[in-house]
This record gives C-alpha cells, sequence and structure tokens, in this order.
C-alpha cells in the first residue's frame, strides 16, 4: 500500500548520509532497501521478567509484526522499562512506581522521536505503562494506537475467590497482627495464575477503558483477558490499522479533543475506577498542550454520572463478568447519551459509529442510565482549607457510614512510623491520621506506601472509626475508610498538609465536599514562618533528575519544569 501524496517522515534522500547509514544497518538485519522505503511502525513493547503483567508481551510481538507487514508496513521493535508496582515499589522508597510511568515516555521518545518513525503500536500493561505511552503519543503527536494486552486469570483459596487485592489486603492485616501470616502465604501462591494486569477493576484495567473511550483504543478491545481471542483479534487489528493511520496521518492530537477527555471521564466514574486515572489522564493533556482541565472535569462530572458498574474491589462482579456483558464498548452505549459521540477515533469513525452495533449482553453487570448500581459518584474531589487545590475521595458505592468526620489529628511523616502507630494502639478511634511527605516532589514520585496504612486501618478495625489524609497516592485497588489522598498543594511544598499538629481538629463532609484544618489563621502564619523543608531525598540518578523536574499534580505531574 502506498500514498503517492504522503511523504513519509522517515524517508531520506538515497544516498544521502542519514539513509546511507540506515540502510547499512538495515541491511544487516536483512531489510530490503524496497521495505525501507514503507511506513515504519514502532512496535512499543514493555516487556519485562520480573511481573506478571508483563509475561505475555514477548509472544504478541510476531504476530503484530505479521499484522504490520500484510498490511505493508515494516514493524521494527523497541523496548522501555517495564514497571510493576508490587514489584519496583520495593526500592526508593516506593518513589521509582510514579516515576518510572515519566521514564516510559522518555524512553520512547529518545527512539521513536530520535529514529523518526511513521507511527506506534504501544503494548499497554500495567498501570504506569499506559499513561506513559499515552503520555508519548500526545507528546510525539504521530499516528499511535494503543493495544491492551489484558487481566490475568485470578484463584481460589480455601473454596474463596483470590486475587491480587485480596494478597495486599491480607498482608496488612497480618502486619498489625489480625491474621496468621500463613494463610498470606497459602494466597500469595494461588492469586494469580497467568499473565496480565491486577484482575479487579484497579489503575491498570481503569486505565485500559479510559484508553478507549478516549479512542486511542481500538473498539471493543478493553478490557479482555491476556492471550485470549478478543486480545489476538486486537492485536491483528491493530497492525492493520496502523499502518492506514499512517497514510491518512491521523495523530493523536486529532483524537485527543475535549470531548474525548469527557468521554473518558465519564466512562472511569460510571466503573467507579481508579483515582490515578485523574493525574494521569491530565499528564495525557498536558503532554499534547491542551487546555482541558481533567481534574474539573471529574469535579464537574461526578455528580452528573451514575455508576453503572459494580467491579471488585468497587463491586461484587469480577473483571470476567464485566468483559462478557460487553465490556468497555457496551458501557460506553450505555452512556452514549452523556458522551460526544462525535468524537473521532483511531478506528477513523466517531464513537458514535463505533457504538452503532454495540450491545449489553447482561444489563446487571453493565447497567442502563435510567438502573445504576449507584446514582452517587464513586469518586468525590474535595477542597477546602486543608486542601486549597484539591483531595480525591474513593467514596466508592456501597452506602457510608459515614459522610462527616471531624477529628483530632495525629501525624506521621512516613508509612513506616504510622504502621507501626497502628500496631503499638498509637492510634485511636475518632482520631485523623495524616500521613504526609509522600507527595510527587516529597515522596519523591508520591512513593511512601499510603495504600499500606490504608489497609493496616482496616486490619486494626479502624476503617470506620478513624478518617486519613494523605498527600500520597493510593492503588488502583483501593477503595476502603474515609480516606483523603493526594491532597494539595503537598506537605514538601509547604501545602496547608505540612502546618498540622497532633491535635488540631480536621474536618471532612463529603456533601460539602469540605476538608477543613480548624486552626486559627493567624496560628498558621506563624506555623508557616516558622516551617522548614525536610532535607531532599536521593542526589543521584534518575530518582534525583525526577525530584528535582517534577510538575505539580494539578499538570498530572509531568517532567515540564525547568530543575529547580
Amino acid at each position: 500500500m502506498s500514498s503517492p501524496a504522503r511523504k513519509l517522515r522517515s524517508n531520506f534522500p538515497r544516498g544521502s548520509y542519514l539513509w546511507a547509514v540506515r540502510n547499512a544497518q538495515w541491511q544487516g538485519m536483512g531489510l530490503s532497501e524496497a521495505d525501507a522505503e514503507k511506513p515504519k511502525i514502532a512496535i512499543v513493547n514493555s516487556s519485562s521478567g520480573l511481573a506478571a503483567c508483563y509475561a505475555h508481551l514477548d509472544g504478541i510481538v510476531p504476530v503484530l509484526k505479521e499484522a504490520i507487514r500484510a498490511a505493508g508496513g515494516v514493524p521494527l521493535e523497541v523496548r522501555t522499562t517495564a514497571p510493576s508496582d508490587f514489584v519496583v515499589g520495593a526500592g526508593g522508597r516506593g518513589a521509582y512506581m510514579l516515576a518510572s510511568r515519566d521514564l516510559v515516555t522518555n524512553d520512547i521518545e529518545a527512539q521513536v522521536e530520535g529514529a523518526l518513525l511513521d507511527g506506534m503500536v504501544c503494548l499497554a500493561s500495567c498501570d504506569k505503562t499506559v499513561p506513559g505511552q499515552l503520555m508519548a503519543a500526545a507528546r510525539l503527536n504521530i499516528p499511535t494506537l494503543l493495544v491492551c494486552t489484558g487481566y490475568q486469570p485470578s484463584g481460589e483459596y480455601d473454596g474463596e475467590h483470590v486475587d491480587i487485592e485480596d494478597v495486599f489486603v491480607a498482608a496488612m492485616h497480618a502486619q498489625v497482627g489480625r491474621l496468621d501470616v500463613e494463610r498470606v502465604v497459602g494466597m500469595s501462591r494461588q492469586a494469580i495464575r497467568g499473565p496480565g494486569v491486577c484482575s479487579g477493576m484497579g489503575t491498570a484495567n481503569s486505565m485500559h477503558i479510559a484508553t478507549e473511550a478516549l479512542g486511542l483504543a481500538l473498539p471493543g478491545s478493553t478490557p479482555v483477558a491476556a492471550n485470549g481471542a478478543a486480545m489476538w483479534a486486537a492485536v491483528r487489528a491493530a497492525g492493520a490499522r496502523i499502518v492506514a493511520m499512517v497514510w491518512s496521518d491521523l495523530k493523536p492530537r486529532d483524537i485527543l479533543t475535549p470531548g474525548a477527555f469527557a468521554n473518558a471521564v465519564r466512562a472511569v466514574l460510571a466503573v467507579g475506577g481508579s483515582v490515578n486515572c485523574i493525574k494521569h489522564l491530565q499528564a495525557v493533556a498536558t503532554e499534547a498542550a491542551s487546555a482541558v482541565d481533567v481534574y474539573g472535569l471529574f469535579e464537574t462530572l461526578a455528580p452528573q454520572t451514575p455508576v453503572l458498574a459494580g467491579v471488585r474491589p468497587v463491586g461484587l462482579h469480577t473483571i470476567e463478568q464485566f468483559d462478557a456483558a460487553g465490556g468497555c464498548r457496551a458501557l460506553l452505549q450505555q452512556l452514549l447519551p452523556l458522551l460526544d459521540g462525535e468524537a473521532p477515533t483511531v478506528s477513523g469513525a466517531t464513537l458514535a459509529a463505533n457504538l452503532a452495533a454495540a450491545a449489553v449482553a447482561d444489563a446487571e453487570v453493565i447497567r442502563p442510565l435510567h438502573r445504576p448500581v449507584a446514582a452517587r459518584e464513586a469518586i468525590t474531589l474535595l477542597r477546602g482549607t486543608l486542601a486549597p487545590g484539591f483531595g480525591i475521595v474513593k467514596t466508592g458505592i456501597a452506602p457510608r457510614k459515614t459522610r462527616r468526620f471531624s477529628g483530632p489529628a495525629v501525624c506521621f511523616d512516613s508509612s513506616d512510623a504510622a504502621i507501626q502507630a497502628l500496631q503499638d494502639g498509637g492510634v485511636r478511634p475518632g482520631q485523623v491520621l495524616v500521613m504526609r511527605g509522600a507527595g510527587v516532589c516529597g515522596g519523591p514520585g508520591m512513593g511512601g506506601g499510603a495504600s499500606r496504612v490504608v489497609f493496616a486501618i482496616d486490619g486494626a478495625g479502624l476503617a470506620e472509626q478513624v478518617a486519613m489524609l494523605t498527600d500520597g497516592h493510593l492503588s488502583g485497588l483501593v477503595c476502603k475508610g474515609l480516606v483523603v489522598a493526594e491532597v494539595a498543594p503537598e506537605g514538601a511544598v509547604c501545602g496547608p498538609l505540612a502546618l498540622v499538629h497532633d491535635g488540631d481538629t480536621i474536618s471532612i463532609d463529603l456533601d460539602t465536599r469540605r476538608c477543613d484544618l480548624v486552626v486559627d489563621a493567624a496560628e498558621l502564619e506563624r506555623r508557616r514562618a516558622a516551617w522548614r523543608p525536610a532535607a531532599p531525598l536521593f542526589d543521584r540518578g534518575w530518582l534525583q533528575i525526577y525530584r528535582r523536574s517534577v510538575g505539580p499534580l494539578a499538570e498530572g505531574a509531568v517532567l515540564t519544569r525547568e530543575p529547580r
């Protein structure tokens, strides 16, 4: 397939320096001069032997290459870092988890932009690879589509379902002495029965769905079982479609319209998805040089968007049931009256056209607008004197015993200190546990184990008796208790969280969307004048670069600022 009206950016005059040295390299790889004139497509493979999330990606590449060649393109595989929170969260106080997202983006830029390739197919898996690849697509703005490579099969232990979320929760219950360690060991042996991402509606599956709703994944391709028939169909279709996208010059910024971002926000809200989608989608908007305020969209659209599907950990259904009921395409079909149906997509058709033949196979799993799982939003943004930027609560869909909470603060500067206090009985009913220094700058990279503290509170039997505030982020699998996360500005830049003292009264109200510190303004000014930042962590390597360059959460925490 060729297009005489479309000059490929990867091609150079025959015999020129760039043509000649590339030809020498590619001849050595068996690529003919005729083939080297065709569209050159990067297969972005974030493969790794460290985690089950990525265990199947190398097997996908040959099939994708075959499909690209059959469509008239030349596939060229490139690699990126491949983070999995449950593995790379061990070092650097957890700082590598979010920081690795931006490393994925920059890995892609260095190879794909450096080589001036014509398009990309990104193999999206674990939760940081999805936004990292979307950010690269928005930044480079060359024809791109994502193939979301599916969820892992979970297992059974003692006759009950067990998945990675259950293991995470159980491990923290064991740490505070509420569960036998050997039970945790047994659960860990059965929780994951094959490759793919975490099987609940955590950040990975939420971002897979958001990607399809944005229009950057083919319709009907999320969520799918890893190595299942639907995944392989999406792989083959992507190989054919990306070559056509190159010839038609359909680029990410053509697709990433304000309506597309609103569609993605609605989709995440309708499944009660991960709160981490907020900063990730904002990061994509920032890289696309878009003026879209994703935080504002979540704040505005949440009260207008009912929850139509309750997948673990928000509800009782499994990701397999959601997939069988029609997945993202069926969800969007139910949501269509609230969506921008004219938004363009990688298919070449509008979102509404993509949904014309969509069907809901089980209306109990993916419900219609008039009969939602929950009419009240599952994600709530708060503001107030303690969170003048914002704070985020995963409110979930179960009726809450507590929508208002007021109590004295008990403050910690690390997750280890907070967990030790929970083990020792140092956190009491009625208190508000404050854990700070875990934001994008202070962590850095939001490392710091806020999710561990949440599950430890649950394990200590205090989930309904204390509240928690943190400038850290939560795993997409966290949906327990009253927790205000990602409080902004963060403590490390002297946000109000840094000025809280033990015993100060904190008030949280989900109905008025307020989070306030009940302390005299003059006293706060005295504290601010006396405040000194903690010594920065990490003075070398990638984490130093990240710490010095990361921007605020309101911009998606991307590396766009001049180093401080």
